[in-house]
């Protein structure tokens, strides 16, 4: 498994525009086998901060995620709605273990 934290913060005047096509994105995300998990989350003290949480499968589901049509319709939406670039941190899975996902 591997889980990746997208940090994106958002100019204020667009942080409703950013939920809208993000959580659209979330919706087909998670319709594909090599994604466990898609979480948009929005930081409680900064509404214009939020994390999404990607959980892979494998290794090679970040990539072919990146190939998908909804992936860069948000890439594309969100470039100039950002009030800086988008970072990342990847992690690997530790606990609980893959079994059941």
């Amino acid at each position: 498994m591997q889980i990746v934290h997208i940090h994106v913060r958002v100019k204020p005047e667009f942080v409703e525009a950013f939920k809208q096509v993000t959580i659209e994105n979330a919706r087909e995300s998670i319709q594909e086998p090599g994604i466990a998990r898609f979480d948009v989350i929005q930081q409680a003290d900064d509404p214009t901060r939020f994390v999404l949480v990607e959980v892979y499968r494998t290794a090679d589901a970040p990539a072919q995620h990146k190939e998908k049509a909804h992936y860069k319709n948000w890439r594309d939406k969100v470039e100039t709605i950002m009030a800086e670039p988008r970072t990342r941190v990847i992690y690997f899975n530790l606990f609980p273990t893959n079994e059941g996902w």
